[in-house]
């Protein structure tokens, strides 16, 4: 799905929803820099294990999708996160 797409699926819709929820302010502002930072790492971990060639990790065939970088930052935020 293109960033452009107008087009949500649901989990994107109660996103949204919840963001413009938020009250105007710090908080606000601060989540929403978290959460530009957080997507731009999980699209683009940058890996220590980065090869000169681009390839991300030592093992080529290693989907980016299933990073087990970002996987454990994620896993830890939503630990720390109270439900």
């Amino acid at each position: 799905m293109s960033t452009l797409d107008p087009t949500l699926d649901r989990a994107e819709g109660r996103f949204l929803a919840a963001l413009r929820d938020l009250p105007p302010g710090h908080v606000r502002d601060a989540f929403l820099a978290l959460m530009d930072d957080l997507a731009g790492f999980v699209r683009e971990p940058h890996c220590t294990e980065m090869q000169s060639d681009g390839v991300p990790c030592t093992s080529a065939s290693t989907q980016c999708d299933r990073c087990r970088k970002a996987a454990l930052v994620l896993r830890r935020m939503r630990a720390e996160v109270p439900h």
